[in-house]
């Protein structure tokens, strides 16, 4: 005798094997029903990291599970500013918090499990220098290396000149983008007079 026909259940853990995480509202899409998952649950066969949000118990951990997490909270965000940065490999800063960078009248979620900061961008700048990035199956939007240089550099308020310079050092030094890219994030994203003078300098004594 063949296999007999496919469960709600098999269906659910064929998905998270092909998505290690995924929202209850994209299971239930996907035909599986609000039952199947509580009992999934019950029976350990699942586990819940956050409110509407399901993975495998033996789903692999990785170092940026936090970005896809948050990338599922709030679908409309984008990772951005020290989060972005370390995402590059341009900080030793380990935020404790996820970067996201929304609309002015995005809505986003109530604090949780992974905790985040949410900075507002407006349209102009919110759409710029979009990247999207494969992590654990998940595509996750993140600031481009040149955009997240700028948004630091016009940022100074919320994060400390030092860190923005030391990326924008470390991006040229590991060359993962070139001066004229990073200028030019600078005049889009209008952080070029304050960006100048560090670029100019670290581009001449390099």
């Amino acid at each position: 005798m063949g296999p007999g026909p496919m469960t709600q259940r098999d269906h659910l853990r064929r998905l998270l094997e092909a998505s290690p995480i995924m929202r209850a509202q994209e299971l239930r899409a996907a035909g599986v029903a609000a039952e199947t998952i509580s009992r999934a649950l019950k029976h350990g066969e699942i586990e819940r990291i956050s409110r509407g949000l399901y993975q495998r118990p033996d789903a692999p951990v990785d170092t940026a599970q936090a970005l896809v997490e948050t990338a599922k909270r709030i679908p409309k965000g984008v990772i951005a500013m020290l989060s972005a940065l370390a995402f590059h490999g341009l900080t030793d800063q380990m935020p404790r918090k996820v970067w996201v960078a929304i609309g002015p009248g995005d809505w986003h979620p109530v604090p949780s499990y992974p905790p985040t900061r949410i900075v507002r961008f407006s349209d102009k700048y919110l759409r710029q220098g979009i990247e999207h990035h494969e992590i654990s199956g998940v595509s996750v939007p993140i600031y481009s290396i040149p955009k997240t240089l700028a948004d630091l550099f016009r940022n100074s308020k919320l994060v400390d000149r030092s860190v923005a310079v030391e990326g924008l050092r470390a991006a040229l030094e590991q060359r993962k983008t070139t001066p004229g890219k990073i200028a030019e994030a600078a005049m889009a994203g209008n952080a070029w007079k304050i960006m100048r003078p560090y670029l100019e300098a670290l581009t001449f004594n390099g």
